[in-house]
């Protein structure tokens, strides 16, 4: 399987503007620039794409990884921070707020942990990988 997107990028590295598009729709012309990745301003930038990468493909990994050990999630939240310095990404930071029915914490963190690794975001990623996890 291969997923595709691409990006447009119009002037300077600080004045410019560019735009994203992907194959499937869900971004189609997303604007980002300077302002956007680096001072806060409204609209996305590459990391916040990694970050919703990374979360969503934790939470598909995990749920994979709990039903191969005999357990269903009612639900796995994840949310995931991606820390950008002096331009490397330098954390991937996943939190999980997850409800599994009939699991114990040894097995959950268990799980998580091999999620947390195998995950094939985790694993393109060169940077350090933190997770925060909670079982309700």
């Amino acid at each position: 399987m291969k997923s595709t997107a691409s990006a447009t990028w119009k002037g300077t590295g600080k004045e410019g503007t560019g735009v994203l598009n992907s194959k499937s729709g869900v971004l189609n012309n997303a604007s980002y620039t300077y302002k956007t990745r680096f001072e806060g301003a409204p609209g996305t930038n590459p990391e916040e794409l990694i970050a919703a990468a990374h979360a969503g493909c934790f939470a598909m990994k995990l749920s994979f990884v709990l039903v191969a050990a005999g357990f269903t999630a009612d639900q796995l939240d994840v949310s995931c921070d991606v820390t950008l310095e002096s331009g490397k990404v330098t954390e991937s930071a996943l939190t999980l707020k997850a409800r599994v029915p009939g699991i114990d914490k040894a097995k959950f963190d268990e799980c998580v942990n091999d999620a947390v690794k195998n995950c094939p975001i985790s694993k393109l990623l060169n940077t350090e990988i933190k997770i925060n996890a909670e079982l309700s």
